[in-house]
């Protein structure tokens, strides 16, 4: 699948690194989570709406990441997230965490499943959220 890159901005904390003064790499996962939770907003959805009124929930299935530089305290980054695969129930996002420069600090391949909200069982992407998708690429109906 082809697709257009949502992007959002993330600054570097103290509280987000290590004694060397790089960003610890769990954090990278919270960059991401963030950036995939405002790319949802951006769809025109909010999450807790997505679970009262569509009864399913979006849960994190697989990860794998690649570390290939350290972004360090105070610097600015950029987290994309573009999808690469929908299915009837599952998500497969690309995610590059970027430093000022342009440069890939990690690169990931994020596998989420849409669930239902109470059983957690997996359930149907909803149509709507399908729909969405469509402005960042190909048509995933």
């Amino acid at each position: 699948m082809s697709a257009a890159v949502f992007s959002w901005p993330v600054r570097v904390y103290y509280e987000d690194t290590d004694a060397g003064g790089v960003v610890y790499h769990a954090n990278y996962l919270k960059f991401m989570e963030r950036a995939r939770s405002e790319w949802i907003r951006d769809l025109g959805f909010c999450l807790e709406q997505v679970s009262a009124d569509l009864g399913v929930v979006f849960v994190v299935r697989s990860s794998n990441l690649e570390y290939l530089r350290p972004a360090r305290l105070s610097e600015m980054l950029r987290v994309e997230v573009s999808p690469a695969a929908v299915g009837r129930a599952s998500l497969t996002l690309d995610q590059v965490v970027r430093a000022e420069g342009g440069q890939a600090c990690v690169t990931a391949t994020i596998g989420l499943v849409c669930v239902d909200a109470i059983t957690f069982r997996p359930a149907a992407l909803p149509q709507q959220i399908r729909d969405a998708f469509n402005q960042y690429g190909e048509d995933v109906r």
